[in-house]
């Protein structure tokens, strides 16, 4: 029995992946011919299953990959091997993996390859680009400094995933954008503007000095394997030897050089299963490029699923909606499924949200976890007037894949507070606010008899030192010194008596608790800084209670960054033969997180109850990619322009890096063509989502004051608004 390779291609919810995980439990019960080499599958159902190949599986992210690849083992009861990845993360595996091969290849110093998280990559390119930057000539109008090196970065990453030399990054961005960053001038096509020029040398050099350094960035890396791993003949050898069939589930959001994986395998005669979201392509203007990917088409059978399940709204409002916001006054009005919000100020807009979900749920119309609250862009005001105003309640909100600064988070500020109290010459980093805050969050106490009673998320929090009197402390015992600045003794505060039992007791702990530290750094008994978190964490934090979901993370979080961070100082001090003091180390790692530098999130990423009774809040492209679907969706600030807008989501210049471009230069018409593209299938993907009722949130004026005139008008003009206040028992 021979099998073809399979392209199952629908919309949202149409069973694309339920058709992959069918397919793939046929190609295990009947594949003695699965490989073109049918004697591999035999080898390891006779039990050699070291040597037997496995499947490959790809999901787009790293939530979709453990779900499918738990689905698969489910689904055959773990009875064949499955290595699942994604993209990137595969071709990061196999750079490491290989690394001996790229050593002889580019003559590279032999080392153990390191990979830089996102935050240390932007941290270490400033630093190298430092005396251009200094320089202020080669950054565009309106771009600070952070997005300009960001942008910079995002540009290797483009050229990676999509087979570009990086080489050629300045000609191509002369002939996509030729009037970039000059005004009405216009360069002759042949003319690149030096300040290109400059870029493309800075990121050459940045490439360079990571690989003498052992340094990987997700760019870096992705150059690596599809120009000098890929075309290997040593690692095609091995490659095709490894692997018996190849499943990737969302190709449309998949990088080019995904592909031209995909056709090496398929040449080799490995079998093939993908799927398409007609209405995805979520990564578009990132890194994906989903018409390229749809090329494998024409080597695959193709079987299409159109059946949108009644279950969602798009079956019957997909096609109606979409045409409405393209012409408006198409229909005249919408059905009872789709209602709004209407207010004036967007404080009105957000505490009627959350009343008009409030009421629902008491009303046991829709339980919590079927509800979303989905926004182009979630702002720290919406986010948290949502969350208390549900939470007064007792409805608790999950922030899907919320991805704030560290130094956003109190528990994180205390601690590098706390850094700067144990090691020396850190004094500038430290002021009397941050000690206030720091006793406070360090003088943490829960009560016991009431985390035994509720889940860690709603465990009460109470602290012995309260803010009045952690300022005081502050105020009058502590002694700022740029080299030691330290807590003095709770009798340098005349009125100390007035503190109270309580907080006079745990101030004192601190207190000790700090000199002992300190008296080890001293005497060099203090391994590291990260062994200094990891106490403060142990003593004041954790103390074998329950922490809330949010602050676990975000420890964990702050764990991970300083360790990669300490390794990369490890090798940069054994590469450039430095020997930099610890105190310089701490004190650049405190500025970093102190920027507002968002660091790459903890793993695992996810909590552990996946059945959380809590309301999902997102932002459009996390909920897209998260790929959820709920009965209740509140389309939060409707009227704004940024729902027709990639924001975020698109990088500067990726369509230049598409392999469709048409090499004309980059139009505003292009854009404008591109971003209602982009809503259409946001449109769908949503209603492909929702089951039961959309809710369109809209208030007269933004954030700003500003009037908001967005894309979808027409839907608010033709909904049916809410006739009366919700009322609250």
């Amino acid at each position: 029995m021979l099998f073809d390779s399979i392209w199952i291609t629908g919309p949202t919810r149409s069973g694309k992946t339920t058709r992959l995980v069918t397919e793939f439990c046929r190609w295990v019960e009947g594949g003695e011919s699965l490989h073109s080499g049918g004697k591999l599958y035999r080898s390891q159902r006779r039990g050699r299953s070291k040597s037997a190949p496995t499947i490959l599986v790809f999901a787009a992210n790293d939530d979709n990959r453990r779900h499918l690849a738990d689905q698969l083992a489910i689904a055959v009861q773990g009875r064949y091997p499955v290595l699942s990845k994604t993209p990137l993360g595969f071709f990061q595996d196999e750079v490491m993996l290989f690394w001996p091969l790229l050593i002889q290849q580019l003559n590279l110093r032999a080392q153990f390859p390191l990979r830089l998280r996102p935050e240390t990559e932007q941290e270490l390119a400033t630093r190298l680009w430092r005396p251009g930057l200094d320089m202020g000539t080669q950054q565009m109008a309106g771009v600070n400094e952070y997005r300009f090196v960001r942008r910079l970065l995002d540009l290797l990453l483009l050229a990676a995933t999509s087979g570009t030399p990086p080489e050629e990054i300045p000609s191509l961005l002369q002939q996509g954008l030729p009037s970039q960053g000059l005004g009405e001038t216009v360069l002759p096509a042949d003319e690149i503007p030096a300040f290109w020029v400059d870029w493309g040398n800075w990121l050459l050099n940045w490439r360079q000095w990571c690989l003498e350094r052992g340094l990987l960035s997700y760019g870096i890396i992705g150059e690596l394997y599809w120009r000098y791993l890929l075309p290997n003949s040593t690692y095609q050898q091995q490659l095709k030897h490894r692997y018996q069939a190849v499943l990737a589930d969302d190709v449309d959001d998949y990088p080019a050089i995904a592909r031209d994986l995909f056709d090496f395998l398929l040449n080799q005669g490995l079998v093939g299963a993908f799927t398409f979201n007609s209405t995805g392509s979520i990564r578009l203007g990132l890194n994906a490029d989903p018409s390229y990917l749809a090329g494998l088409a024409g080597r695959c059978r193709i079987e299409t699923l159109n059946q949108i399940p009644e279950t969602s709204l798009a079956a019957t409002l997909g096609e109606p909606i979409v045409q409405l916001v393209n012409e408006p006054g198409f229909l005249a009005g919408l059905p009872t499924s789709v209602q709004s919000i209407q207010t004036t100020s967007r404080a009105e807009l957000l505490r009627k949200t959350a009343e008009v979900i409030i009421a629902a749920i008491k009303e046991q119309n829709v339980p919590p976890q079927e509800i979303a609250v989905i926004a182009p862009g979630l702002d720290a005001i919406a986010r948290y007037s949502l969350t208390e105003i549900l939470a007064r309640q007792g409805i608790p909100v999950e922030a899907l894949n919320d991805q704030r600064p560290l130094n956003s988070s109190p528990v994180i500020r205390a601690l590098l507070t706390l850094l700067a109290l144990v090691y020396p010459s850190l004094g500038r980093l430290v002021d009397r606010d941050a000690v206030a805050e720091m006793l406070v969050v360090l003088s943490r106490r829960q009560d016991q008899q009431e985390a035994e009673a509720q889940p860690p998320e709603d465990s009460r929090l109470s602290h012995d030192i309260d803010p009045v009197r952690a300022g005081l402390l502050a105020d009058y015992c502590y002694a700022p010194d740029p080299e030691h600045p330290r807590l003095l003794p709770v009798t340098a505060f005349p009125r100390w008596d007035r503190l109270g039992h309580r907080a006079t007791e745990t101030y004192e702990k601190i207190l000790q608790w700090l000199e002992k530290q300190r008296s080890q750094q001293e005497q060099r008994l203090l391994p590291s800084a990260i062994a200094l978190l990891d106490r403060a964490i142990q003593e004041f934090l954790w103390n074998g209670s329950h922490l809330p979901y949010d602050q676990l993370s975000a420890l964990r979080e702050l764990m991970e960054t300083a360790q990669h961070f300490w390794e990369v100082d490890a090798r940069l001090r054994q590469s450039e033969q430095i020997d930099t003091p610890p105190h310089t180390t701490i004190a650049q790692f405190i500025v970093l997180l102190r920027k507002g530098t968002i660091t790459a999130n903890p793993y695992p990423v996810r909590r552990l109850d996946p059945t959380s009774r809590a309301v999902t809040l997102a932002t459009i492209f996390q909920y897209r990619a998260a790929r959820r679907s709920h009965r209740w969706q509140f389309w939060l600030d409707a009227g704004s322009h940024l729902w027709s807008k990639g924001g975020a989501a698109t990088l500067f210049a990726a369509p230049l890096f598409l392999k469709d471009w048409s090499g004309y230069p980059w139009t505003e018409a292009d854009s404008q063509n591109a971003d209602q593209q982009r809503l259409q299938r946001i449109l769908q993907d949503l209603l492909g989502r929702v089951g039961e009722r959309v809710y369109l949130c809209h208030s007269d004026l933004a954030v700003n004051g500003q009037e908001q005139t967005g894309a979808l008008l027409p839907l608010l003009n033709a909904s049916i608004p809410i006739s009366s206040e919700p009322v609250l028992t």
